[in-house]
């Protein structure tokens, strides 16, 4: 847990049980406005849904498992508000037959009152959980869950249309080896009569089975950033990946590195169905998601006004808050910098300014690390920091801006990797507003009071750093003018103190 006397006043923390057809987990999120940060995750896989298909009911095996973790989990909940904690039931407790009963048991022993999700609500919540993650993400939204798949497509509105269908592993025949001609058939049964309704070129994939294939589909490519969440495949990509593991043995799949042995028995029949996805519905591009059922849960929650904020800039700013540093200085740098910012080419597009008001908030990352080693510690932690609202390229952005914001160095760590993810005019483009950001930290020495009393502009060929009457005296000194001049440079203008 992050100490109490760094907390925003609108931060909390919040719980989900998720009692899922395959898993039952526990995830303890610290909510800092709109970023969502998980704490504390355990799962037990119980396989509730393991026998449905063949007894419309649940796994009795699974049952104890279930009721085993449900009640150690409420035990490390101990003490916890009752409106803090969501526990929350899918496929297989609502299409099995015992399924109130085994609610009935879990409110007997543990006094958790369970909500028993609709498959409507299931995949309402899914794609809640994906613009959690991505507040533009488009197209269609894809759970794959032990015993179902939900499909739901986001509109300019959000969640729109969805659909539950019986594709989850353990509805198709896990844990028996797939046999591919039959479950070939039963998937194109299911998905035929809504191939047309949730037609798209951009597919959202969220659930752990469709994490492993991406994570693994990256061992394959040397991809360089081992980040599940917002890694986006090709449809080639896709469909060789979901093919080599259906068709490989149970014994080849456990010699594979980068594929999760509590997974080989459902693995197969998850990468049949995304392939059959793929092929039906069209898909082009693959972007996985981290977040679905349980993150959608909490942005429902959240009142409309902290919905409606950007979770790539309220993350960054909690990942700096959590140090103590005041949370002013990142709006103020925002507003500085923004005026000569804006006269640049854009390098994202329309995301431009949400890039520099996140790189803003990140500018005092490394004010309690030792100062020979801010700028590769403040790289490694953004590369890798569980923030959400950001693709693969803008996180390899935003870790070397924070890179250049504490050295002068062009060469940031993992730079081939940095290269393989963003480009040369992306790569000269961080260097530059890290350079902007350091020149405005120590221009006004980290005080947001004194950035008003100078301007960055950006006019012609010329950069110019002024400074309003009065206050003249900011910018003198010989550190003043290195950082003016390093962010000349990097932009390639000439400099004018005045």
């Amino acid at each position: 847990m992050w100490p109490r006397g760094d907390s925003r006043p609108d931060s909390r923390q919040a719980a989900v049980i998720d009692v899922g057809s395959n898993s039952v987990r526990l995830v303890i999120y610290r909510l800092d406005g709109r970023a969502i940060w998980t704490v504390y995750n355990e799962k037990a896989l119980a396989g509730l849904g393991r026998d449905l298909p063949s007894t419309g009911r649940l796994s009795p095996d699974g049952v104890e498992v279930a009721l085993t973790a449900i009640r150690r989990f409420r035990a490390l909940l101990d003490g916890w508000k009752a409106e803090d904690v969501t526990a929350a039931a899918t496929a297989a407790v609502r299409e099995a037959a015992d399924g109130p009963a085994f609610l009935k048991r879990v409110r007997e022993e543990t006094g958790l009152i369970v909500r028993l999700l609709t498959g409507d609500e299931e995949a309402r919540y899914a794609a809640m959980g994906v613009i959690a993650g991505q507040p533009d993400a488009q197209g269609v939204v894809g759970d794959l869950g032990g015993s179902s798949l939900e499909l739901i497509r986001l509109g300019a509105s959000g969640a729109d249309d969805g659909a539950t269908l019986p594709l989850g592993p353990f509805a198709l025949g896990a844990p028996r080896p797939l046999d591919p001609d039959r479950t070939a058939k039963l998937i194109e049964a299911a998905l035929t009569p809504h191939a047309n309704r949730f037609a798209t070129r951009h597919f959202h994939a969220v659930g752990g089975a469709w994490r492993n294939l991406a994570l693994f589909q990256m061992e394959l490519a040397d991809y360089p950033l081992h980040v599940a969440h917002q890694y986006e495949m090709s449809r080639a990509d896709a469909l060789s990946v979901s093919r080599l593991v259906a068709r490989q043995s149970r014994a080849s799949l456990e010699r594979m590195q980068g594929l999760s042995k509590k997974r080989i028995e459902t693995l197969p029949y998850s990468a049949v169905v995304l392939e059959a996805l793929i092929e039906a519905l069209g898909v082009e591009r693959i972007t996985i998601s981290a977040f679905g059922v349980r993150e959608g849960l909490l942005l429902e929650a959240m009142a409309p006004d902290v919905r409606s904020r950007d979770p790539l800039i309220e993350g960054c700013e909690a990942l700096t808050a959590a140090r103590g540093v005041p949370s002013e200085l990142g709006g103020a740098l925002e507003a500085w910098l923004t005026p000569a910012f804006e006269k640049l080419s854009p390098v994202f597009g329309a995301r431009d300014p949400v890039l520099l008001a996140a790189a803003s908030r990140l500018a005092d990352l490394g004010a309690r690390l030792h100062p020979d080693h801010r700028a590769d510690l403040a790289f490694e932690q953004v590369l890798r920091a569980p923030i959400a609202g950001m693709n693969h390229p803008e996180r390899a952005f935003l870790a070397s801006v924070a890179f250049s914001r504490h050295t002068s160095a062009t060469t940031p760590p993992e730079a081939e990797a940095v290269s393989r993810v963003i480009g040369a005019e992306r790569r000269q483009r961080a260097r530059a507003l890290g350079a902007a950001v350091r020149l405005g930290c120590d221009l006004s020495g980290r005080n947001p009071r004194l950035l008003e009393k100078s301007s960055l502009t950006i006019q012609g060929d010329r950069l110019t750093l002024t400074a309003a009457a009065g206050w003249t005296d900011m910018l003198l000194g010989d550190q003043t003018a290195k950082r003016a001049q390093t962010l000349a440079s990097a932009l390639k203008l000439k400099l004018e103190l005045g």
